[in-house]
């Protein structure tokens, strides 16, 4: 069907409700409106689904969840895994509860066991408690830090991470073969209820999360020490991070906590933000507005469903707050988790971190200096968690931690996702540790720089919207591709590695290696002076991402050949999609 037949399907068949067709019927005469809700199904991708709320194929609702549901649970009694049952969180957006809730009753009108949360909880918890119950699956109601108007869908697997090749696929297969509506399934709640096909999970799962949680610090009695005198600041952005952050800092011992009054409580509006983020500096405001008020030694910021944290901490020559990249938390916490427990005895054979292709390489120096296995795998976390299993598995390495660029950490194997409450806690002993030294966190990241150097990262997003978007993205890879780029800026390229293909290419010698990762539409860049960039179309936004980094021999001196890399590439890119 064309987009105005399914716009007309969706306006006059039964199934849709009264409210679902008078919100389009308020579009009749926007075409482009009505052509961008349904010019495609919302793609269920490698993750799952994420897209702006509303009526159409191309729309979070009831329908396309349930549909993603029906397509998730055909997969499941394929596998013959209906018994185990599926986990089920949700944040703090607009419908995620009843999102959540149509997920459940379609996996139970299908004879799946669901156990679904009694209130919002962070995506890790989910990911914890997939395990924890030995679910076969488990899903996530969240459009993590996206713009309000925006929700989502993340599946996870047995192992709690989300769910990667094959299965990715075969579950896609699945969701795309539930072509017509009527044979999605649902039921009555109170019906799965009588029935035992729906258990509703809480404080079970909230107690033996933490417990998890704690296990992860190497000096309580430094937290104890210092509990009076570091003071920390916290905000939530309404989202889910509020009680398991508090409750995990009132249970280690600190004492001055101050959790930001206008974010403390969930609001799917996120009306003190422009964008729930803790990448976006402006989203730190109020934090740092209380900070100073408070003399803070380290504001904390998670975002919307609790799985990424952003920092700022203080500079005690300037008494500015400095703000830190996720890759500068997530080496902070690295290199404390290295060092201290290799010191007292807890480093376990075969230590490995693993982190993204895009994440600082400045772990590489870091991890070889305290004899930690360093891992590389693709962009997106889910990568990170695979690995936990695959070491398990292979009985080869233990991993002690993983990190990517977007502000996501683990530590520990109790959960298979990125955990922002586990990062707090570790970077609040982090703290703790350099307050006894009479440091800061900022002050021990210019030690971290003097000792292995200035690196530096960035990140640029071209949004390209609709159907000519998505065509400016495919024509942007495909002319990277064919133009085999030699030199960006002033900088040679020294090899290119093509995910899609499995190669890569040393530009001096020709030689042609495996890339010897899974394959994804992604373009790595080899560069001078230990700088790399690299292109890749966003997996669940209508966007492009571009990634860099450099290697500086000072702050000022990294900031400007960040600044001119940046300029060569986004220059090219936009060139690319005219």
């Amino acid at each position: 069907m064309s987009y105005r037949d399914t716009y007309d399907f969706w306006m006059t068949d039964d199934y849709f409700d009264e409210d679902t067709k008078k919100e389009l019927a308020a579009i009749a005469d926007d075409e482009a409106e009505i052509e961008d809700r349904f010019y495609r199904d919302l793609v269920f991708g490698t993750g799952g689904l994420r897209g702006v709320i509303g009526a159409g194929t191309n729309r979070m609702n009831f329908y396309t969840v349930r549909k993603a549901t029906q397509g998730l649970a055909n997969f499941i009694v394929k596998q013959n895994a209906q018994d185990k049952g599926v986990a089920i969180a949700y944040d703090s957006r607009k419908y995620s509860p009843e999102f959540a809730a149509e997920a459940a009753l379609c996996l139970c009108a299908n004879g799946i066991k669901s156990y679904l949360f009694e209130s919002l909880r962070p995506t890790p918890e989910l990911s914890y408690a997939v395990r924890k119950l030995g679910c076969t699956a488990g899903i996530v109601i969240t459009a993590s830090h996206n713009p309000p108007e925006y929700n989502g869908y993340k599946v996870y697997w047995e192992d709690g991470a989300q769910i990667t090749a094959p299965k990715d696929r075969e579950i896609i297969a699945e969701v795309k073969a539930v072509t017509d509506f009527h044979t999605v399934k649902t039921m009555d709640k109170q019906e799965a209820l009588d029935k035992g096909l729906l258990t509703i999970i809480g404080a079970e799962i909230d107690d033996a999360y933490m417990e998890e949680l704690k296990k992860q610090i190497i000096h309580p009695e430094i937290i104890k020490e210092q509990s009076e005198n570091i003071k920390i600041v916290y905000t939530p952005f309404h989202g889910t991070g509020l009680v398991p952050v508090k409750r995990v800092l009132s249970e280690l011992g600190f004492k001055n906590v101050y959790i930001v009054p206008e974010q403390e409580l969930p609001d799917p509006e996120f009306t003190t933000l422009e964008y729930p983020n803790p990448e976006d500096p402006k989203a730190f405001e109020l934090a740092l507005k209380l900070a100073k008020e408070k003399n803070a030694d380290i504001v904390l910021a998670t975002d919307p469903d609790a799985d990424r944290l952003g920092i700022y901490a203080l500079d005690t020559k300037t008494g500015k707050y400095m703000p830190f990249t996720g890759n500068m938390s997530g080496l902070i916490i690295a290199e404390y988790q290295f060092r201290e427990r290799t010191k007292c005895g807890l480093m376990p054979k075969n230590p490995a971190m693993v982190k993204t292709i895009v994440t600082t390489n400045m772990a590489d120096p870091l991890a070889a200096d305290y004899n930690v296995n360093l891992i590389e795998v693709l962009t997106g976390f889910k990568f990170i968690g695979e690995q936990i299993k695959f070491f398990e598995q292979n009985n080869s390495y233990n991993f002690v931690m993983g990190m990517e660029e977007s502000y996501g950490c683990l530590v520990g194997t109790y959960a298979r996702d990125k955990d922002a409450p586990v990062a707090v806690m570790c970077l609040c002993e982090a703290a703790a540790y350099c307050k006894s030294q009479g440091i800061t966190l900022w002050d021990h990241m210019l030690d971290l720089y003097e000792k292995y150097g200035y690196y530096k990262e960035g990140l640029y997003t071209i949004t390209l919207k609709g159907v000519t978007g998505a065509e400016k993205i495919r024509k942007i890879m495909s002319s990277l591709r064919a133009e085999s780029l030699t030199q960006i800026d002033t900088l040679k390229v020294l090899k290119v590695r093509d995910y899609e293909k499995n190669t890569i290419t040393d530009l001096a010698t020709g030689e042609v290696t495996e890339s010897g990762l899974p394959q994804s539409n992604v373009l790595y860049y080899d560069l001078e002076d230990g700088a790399w960039a690299c292109v890749r179309p966003s997996g669940t936004e209508p966007k492009i991402k571009l990634y860099y980094g450099i290697k500086g021999t000072s702050l000022d001196d990294a900031d400007a050949k960040l600044e001119a890399l940046q300029t060569a590439l986004v220059e090219k890119l936009n060139k690319l999609a005219e």
